[in-house]
């Protein structure tokens, strides 16, 4: 008996054109969304009277990253820097390594005390330990 098999003219084109359309628009000269890094992944844990963030950061120099505190506000700023650059005889077929500027910015629940600070830049995690702020102590006044 023969194999019959229906013809279909479009299920080919519908294919090709849907094939990897997740992944197409998103990888395109190394950045993505149009030239934007994707945001930090970033853990907030409290921890002995201190908030411990931990920081997605990989490939990053140490040198390359600054926080800044204000208040309970808290900003990471970084750059990825491209390795190399390539050669007139070398030519690049398919890239996905991301570079460019990434800021992530976000408010914790308390003010968080700058001069006791500390930060930890091991394999690509950033760790910052951020004791919070003694709250003020309440003041009785005397009434005279």
């Amino acid at each position: 008996m023969a194999n019959v098999t229906r013809f279909d003219p479009f299920n080919d084109l519908v294919d090709d054109l849907f094939k990897g359309f997740l992944v197409r628009p998103l990888a395109y000269e190394g950045r993505i969304n149009g030239g934007a890094l994707p945001r930090a992944k970033v853990d907030v844990a409290e921890k002995n009277g201190a908030y411990v963030v931990s920081a997605e950061l990989p490939g990053v120099r140490k040198d390359d990253i600054h926080v800044s505190i204000d208040g309970a506000e808290v900003t990471l700023e970084a750059e990825v820097k491209r390795e190399k650059e390539a050669n007139k005889d070398e030519r690049v077929l398919h890239s996905e390594r991301l570079y460019g500027k990434l800021t992530r910015s976000f408010t914790l629940p308390a003010e968080v005390d700058e001069a006791n600070a500390q930060a930890k830049f091991t394999d690509g995690v950033l760790e910052l330990t951020l004791p919070k702020k003694a709250a003020a102590q309440r003041k009785q006044i005397t009434i005279q």
